[in-house]
């Protein structure tokens, strides 16, 4: 029976499983978005976002915490100063799994795994918002830009008045 057995082994042995994670979670965090299987990409995401957390508080022990689990002092210091710094309000949902079709090959399910923070397509898209326009026929636009210049009139140069008084 497998009763409170929920852990993908991903069909790998223990040790060989948290070297490819860790391995994942270093380039995930060096890249900031990796393409990888989905089944993949929800271990990683079980595996990463503990560590994410643990980086809001920087402290000797989270970082040797975080260090014993990645085994890569340049992924650790960049989540430490960039990554922790950009995700400290947020709390919890650090990355995101986005589907992308199957694989050619064996015809997996692939998908990419990516920190939300750190796509500026999203960003961009709450943060700006299009002026909504309405459609106009060309006629109706020219007969608008003579009416506008008609009610506005110019204020005349001095020079330009007695040029018209001659």
């Amino acid at each position: 029976m497998r009763h409170n057995k929920k852990f993908n082994h991903l069909g790998r042995t223990a040790s060989h499983r948290n070297a490819m994670l860790a391995n994942m979670a270093c380039s995930l965090i060096k890249h900031k978005r990796i393409t990888t299987t989905v089944a993949k990409a929800k271990a990683l995401k079980k595996f990463v976002e503990p560590l994410i957390t643990k980086a809001k508080d920087d402290t000797t022990n989270s970082r040797r915490v975080v260090f014993s689990n990645l085994q890569d002092k340049y992924a650790v210091t960049e989540l430490f100063k960039e990554i922790s710094v950009k995700i400290a309000d947020r709390p919890g949902g650090y990355t995101r799994i986005i589907k992308t079709g199957n694989r050619l090959g064996d015809n997996a399910e692939m998908c990419f795994i990516e920190l939300v923070d750190y796509n500026e397509n999203m960003a961009k898209e709450k943060v700006t918002k299009k002026a909504t326009r309405t459609r106009r026929s060309k006629k109706a636009a020219a007969e608008a830009a003579p009416a506008v210049e008609a009610a506005a009139p110019v204020a005349e140069t001095p020079a330009a008045e007695e040029a018209k008084a001659e």
